[in-house]
């Protein structure tokens, strides 16, 4: 009993470090649980850090009307959180949790020079870059607005496909564990041990869908890329944690 219950402490991992096994199969973390070093705020050389801090081993959103404001009573500006390194066929696997009514969002497949060249300025304290890419949605589905579109929901890819009724959502302030599986043109969405989302590109369907959703007059958008991995500001308060990718 004893030999057993060492070898499971010897598997279980703590949050932002990886196991023998998992150093094993390729994962690398992308959050070492202290610092934002290989992330940059899109657009920019830094992290903007009025908006984005580490906090008890979780990278933290800190909520637009929480933000320092300059002389004039502006907020600082913030932006979407994006990784110095790009990824092409890759697992990725995060710890999430929002506050009451939060909505946010891990993006994936982004180019930073279409965001870029498709941004405008927030408003509000909101971001003034944001990533353009396949969006998996967190949300605090009860509250927020965009709870009540099936394909804005918490797992959806957003604006595209909704999760399925596999979907077990963690209460508000409960971590949530999630997963993308992105391969040539194959993508999943998992969340909690479920898979909820699963997608081909290049296929009438999904052509279909991208003709009908928000994403139709960005030229390219639906294209297949070596791209960025981004948390979304969407100016409210949201925890990270326990995040790592595994190139495929």
């Amino acid at each position: 009993m004893l030999v057993t219950a060492l070898i499971l402490s010897l598997l279980q991992s703590s949050p932002n470090t990886l196991t023998p096994a998992e150093r094993a199969a390729g994962w690398h973390l992308l959050f070492d649980g202290r610092t934002l070093a290989g992330w940059r705020g899109l657009g920019y050389d830094t992290v903007p850090t009025a908006h984005w801090v580490v906090v008890n081993g979780a990278i933290k959103k800190i909520a637009s009307g929480d933000v320092p404001r300059v002389a004039d009573g502006r907020p600082l500006v913030g932006g979407d959180l994006m990784t110095v390194d790009s990824f092409a066929d890759f697992e990725l696997s995060w710890e999430w949790k929002v506050t009451p009514g939060a909505n946010s969002g891990v993006k994936y497949n982004v180019s930073e020079a279409m965001s870029m060249a498709q941004g405008g300025a927030g408003t509000g304290g909101g971001p003034t870059h944001s990533a353009l890419g396949f969006e998996y949605q967190i949300l605090d589905d009860d509250r927020h607005e965009d709870g009540k579109l099936p394909s804005h929901r918490a797992g959806a890819l957003y604006d595209l496909i909704a999760p399925n009724e596999r979907k077990h959502l963690r209460p508000v302030g409960e971590w949530n564990r999630s997963r993308i599986v992105f391969r040539g043109n194959h993508g999943e969405h998992w969340i909690n041990g479920e898979k909820v989302v699963e997608f081909e590109l290049g296929t009438a369907r999904m052509d279909s869908l991208l003709a009908a959703s928000k994403y139709r007059t960005i030229p390219g958008f639906g294209d297949r890329r070596r791209g960025h991995i981004v948390l979304q500001d969407h100016g409210d308060e949201v925890y990270f944690r326990n995040i790592k990718v595994r190139p495929l």
